[in-house]
C-alpha cells in the first residue's frame, strides 16, 4: 500500500492552500501508518507541530479499506477532520468514502424529554418541576437561574427542534444553560434506547449511531471512546482501527473514563424524577415504601455535608468500603471523622436506591400494558439511572488497592471519584487485544507505552520531527537570574521580567500561568505598567480571546493551563510565549500521590517530570506554528537552567536556539517586531 499512500498523499496536499508541499517527516509517517495496518501492529508516532500528521494517518487509514474510529481531545480538531481534512482525502481517493461524527448522547436533543416539556408554558414550572440530568442538578444547586430566562431558553429549544436536522447541540445559535439543555435531552445512564422508547423511532442520538455504523471512519471525543471502553464496547460502532490523535492525554482521559463519579446532585435528581413517577394525583407517593423518594433526595444533601471537609483530599480505602488501605493521608481530625462517615452513608445509600428500584418495578408491574407511552418512558429513565446509581455504589463500595478514592472539586460542589491507578491492565485487557491502534501527537510522553500496557511485541514508536527551522525560526530563553519561585519575593522579579520582554515584543504575547493566582497578580501588576491591550482568560470565553488576540497585533492575552495546549495562532500576532514555571503537577493530586506511593524512589522521574516535560512542550508549541513564525519562549523559572533534572525537560521542548541573555532576547524581540511593521 505504500506508493498508494505517498500518491494520494500528493494528491491530497495538492488542495491545500498554496498548493501545498511535499514534507518528508508526513510521507514517513504515513508510510510507517500504512505498515502498522497491514501488519495488525500498533504505532505511537511523535509528530511534531507542522507535519500535517492528520492526513498522515488519514490517507493509509482510509486506503485500507478498513472500519476505523478516529479519537480527538479537543472540538476543534474533530472539527477540521470532518469539515476539511476528510473531504479532502476522500477526493482524492476517487471511490465513495464516509464518514461521520459522533458524540455522547447528552449531546443530542430528545425527542421524548422534548415532548415532555412542551406542553408546559410557564417559565417557573419550566424551572423547578424537571430536573433533567445529574450536571444539571448540581450546577443549579451551586449557581442559581432566574426561572423566566430558564423558561424561554427551553421555549427556544423547542422551537429549534423543529427546523434541525441534527438535533445536535454544537448547531446551535447560542449556548443554553446546563439545567435547560438538560430538561431537552438525556444522558446514557437513564436512555431506555430506541426499542423501549416512544420517539426511538425519530431519535436524534440513534440517527447519528445509524450514520456512524456505515460510516468507512467515525471521528469521535476521547472520553467517548472511554465511555465505550467503559461499558463494554457498546456506545460505538464495531471497528477495526482506532487512531488516537492528541494521544499525550489518553492515559489521563482513560484515567477518567475508567474510574466512578457519585455526586450529590445524582442524588437528587434521581429522587425528584422518581417522585413525578410514582406520585398519585394526590400528591402522596404511589408506592407503600414510606416515602422513599423522599429518602433519596435527602442523601444528596447528607453527601454534600460528609463530602464537603474531604475536597481535594484521597480517602482512605476503608472510608469507601476496603478494609486492606489504613493510611490516613494526612487527615485532619475533622476530615477524618467525615470519612468514617462516608463509608455507612454510602452503605445506607445502596439500600434506598435498591428499594428505589423494587418500588419502580412495581409501580411498573401495576401499571400493566395498557399505561401511556410518555408515563413508560419516565419510568424507563428513572429505572435506568437508578440502576446505573445503584451499580457505581456497589464499584465504590469494592474498590481495591489498585484503585484510588478522592473527593474531587470544590467544598460547595464535592464530588466522590475512584479511578483505577493504572490504566494498563486495563487496557490491555480491554483494547490493545480487540483493534489495531495509532496513537499519534505533537508531543508523546516518555514512557507511554508502558503506561498505558501496549503490547510491547506488537508495537513499534517512532519520532518523525518537524519540518520547521526551530534553531533560526525561536529562541529558548531561560531567565536564569530570577529569584526562586519558592521565595516570597519572587513574584515582582518575575512581573519586572514580564515586562521588559513584553515592551521588547512590542505586545503581541501569550503569557501561560500555571494558576489563576498568579495570572490575576501578573495581570493586575501589568496592566498599570505598560501602555498595551492586556486581556484575561476571565475577561471572555476562549474562542473570544483567542478572536481578539488573533486580530489585534499589539494585544497580550494572559492564561491559565487551559490555553497550553489547544491554542493556534500563526503569524504576526504571536512573537512572545511566556511561561511563568516548570508546570510540575500537584504533590496533593490524589491519582497522581498514588502513582507516586507505588513508584517508590523512581516517583520523580516516572511521574513528574513526564508530566511536566509533556506540558512543558506543549506550551513552548504554541509560539511557531508556521514557517514564516519567529519568536522567543521564555521560561521564567531558573530551574531550567540549573536543576539537575533540566535535561529531561529541555529534550521535550522544540530545538530552538538557547539563551540566558536577557539584553540579546529583548533585541532579538525588537527585531521581530520592526519586521513584522515593516
Amino acid at each position: 500500500m505504500a506508493d498508494d499512500v505517498i500518491s494520494t498523499l500528493a494528491a491530497v496536499t495538492t488542495h491545500l492552500p498554496g498548493g501545498g508541499e511535499r514534507r518528508a517527516g508526513q510521507e514517513e509517517m504515513a508510510e510507517a501508518v500504512a505498515a502498522a495496518l497491514e501488519d495488525h501492529r500498533h504505532l505511537v508516532v511523535q509528530a511534531g507541530t507542522g507535519t500535517g500528521k492528520s492526513l498522515a494517518y488519514l490517507v493509509p487509514a482510509v486506503l485500507s479499506g478498513r472500519k476505523v474510529v478516529v479519537a480527538t481531545a479537543t472540538k476543534a480538531l474533530q472539527d477540521q477532520l470532518a469539515g476539511k481534512d476528510l473531504p479532502m482525502v476522500a477526493d482524492a481517493v476517487g471511490t465513495e468514502v464516509s464518514f461521520a461524527v459522533l458524540k455522547g448522547r447528552s449531546n443530542y436533543l430528545c425527542r421524548q424529554r422534548l415532548r415532555e416539556v412542551s406542553g408546559t408554558t410557564s417559565g417557573e414550572q419550566l424551572a423547578w418541576t424537571e430536573t433533567g440530568g445529574d450536571e444539571a442538578a448540581s450546577t443549579v444547586r451551586e449557581t442559581p437561574v432566574d426561572p423566566g430566562r430558564l423558561g424561554e431558553q427551553v421555549r427556544e429549544l423547542i422551537r429549534w427542534s423543529a427546523t434541525t436536522t441534527s438535533g445536535d447541540r454544537g448547531d446551535l445559535g447560542f449556548e443554553p444553560h446546563p439545567r435547560a439543555w438538560s430538561m431537552v435531552s438525556t444522558t446514557a445512564r437513564e436512555c431506555p434506547g430506541a426499542f423501549r422508547c416512544p420517539s426511538g423511532r425519530e431519535c436524534f442520538a440513534e440517527d447519528a449511531r445509524a450514520r456512524a455504523a456505515e460510516a468507512d471512519v467515525v471521528v469521535v471525543n476521547t472520553h467517548l471512546y472511554g465511555a465505550h471502553l467503559a461499558s463494554g464496547g457498546s456506545v460505538l460502532p464495531e471497528h477495526e482501527v482506532v487512531i488516537f490523535d492528541e494521544a499525550h492525554e489518553l492515559e489521563e482521559v482513560m484515567t477518567d473514563s475508567l474510574g466512578v463519579e457519585i455526586s450529590p446532585g445524582r442524588f437528587r435528581s434521581l429522587g425528584t424524577t422518581a417522585k413525578s413517577v410514582l406520585t398519585t394525583p394526590d400528591g402522596s407517593e404511589a408506592d407503600a415504601t414510606g416515602g422513599i423518594t423522599a429518602s433519596v433526595i435527602e442523601l444528596a444533601d447528607t453527601l454534600a455535608e460528609v463530602l464537603a471537609p474531604l475536597a481535594g483530599h484521597r480517602l482512605p480505602g476503608s472510608a469507601v468500603g476496603s478494609p486492606s488501605a489504613r493510611d490516613t493521608f494526612g487527615l485532619s481530625a475533622e476530615q477524618a471523622a467525615a470519612a468514617e462517615r462516608l463509608g455507612p452513608l454510602l452503605e445506607l445509600a445502596s439500600g434506598r436506591v435498591t428499594r428505589l428500584v423494587a418500588a419502580l418495578r412495581r409501580d411498573e408491574r401495576e401499571a400493566g400494558d395498557g399505561e401511556e407511552l410518555t408515563a413508560r418512558a419516565r419510568r424507563d429513565r428513572v429505572l435506568l439511572a437508578a440502576s446505573h446509581l445503584g451499580e457505581d455504589l456497589a464499584r465504590v463500595a469494592a474498590v481495591g488497592d489498585d484503585q484510588v478514592a478522592w473527593v474531587d472539586g470544590q467544598s460547595r460542589n464535592p464530588l466522590l471519584r475512584v479511578s483505577p491507578i493504572n490504566v494498563g491492565p486495563l487496557l490491555a485487557e480491554s483494547l490493545w487485544k480487540e483493534v489495531d491502534c495509532v496513537l499519534t501527537s505533537a508531543t508523546i510522553p516518555l514512557g507511554l507505552i508502558e503506561r498505558l500496557g501496549l503490547p510491547v511485541e506488537r508495537s513499534d514508536e517512532m519520532d518523525v520531527g518537524s519540518p520547521f527551522d526551530y534553531p533560526h525560526q525561536a529562541i529558548l530563553y531561560v531567565a536564569k537570574d530570577l529569584p526562586d519561585r519558592r521565595d516570597p519575593g519572587s513574584e515582582p522579579a518575575i512581573h519586572d521580567e514580564l515586562a521588559d520582554l513584553i515592551e521588547a515584543a512590542g505586545g503581541r504575547t501569550l503569557a501561560l500561568f500555571t494558576s489563576w493566582r498568579a495570572m490575576e497578580r501578573a495581570v493586575e501588576a501589568l496592566r498599570e505598567r505598560l501602555d498595551l491591550p492586556i486581556l484575561a482568560q476571565s475577561d471572555r470565553p476562549k474562542a473570544a480571546l483567542i478572536e481578539a488576540f488573533r486580530a489585534d497585533e499589539p494585544t497580550c492575552l494572559f492564561a491559565t493551563l487551559g490555553f497550553w495546549q489547544g491554542v493556534d495562532v500563526p503569524g504576526r500576532t504571536l512573537s512572545l510565549v511566556t511561561i511563568d514555571r516548570i508546570p510540575f503537577p500537584r504533590p496533593d493530586e490524589p491519582v497522581l500521590q498514588a502513582r507516586r506511593d507505588r513508584a517508590g524512589p523512581a516517583a520523580f522521574s516516572t511521574v513528574d517530570l513526564p508530566r511536566a516535560g509533556t506540558l512543558l512542550a506543549q506550551g513552548a508549541g504554541r509560539l511557531i506554528r508556521s514557517s514564516h513564525d519567529r519568536g522567543v519562549v521564555a521560561v521564567l523559572d531558573s530551574r531550567l537552567a540549573t536543576a539537575r533534572y533540566r535535561g529531561a525537560l529541555l529534550a521535550r521542548v522544540p530545538p530552538m536556539k538557547r539563551s540566558i541573555d536577557r539584553a540579546a532576547v529583548q533585541e532579538f524581540l525588537r527585531q521581530v517586531a520592526e519586521e513584522a511593521g515593516s
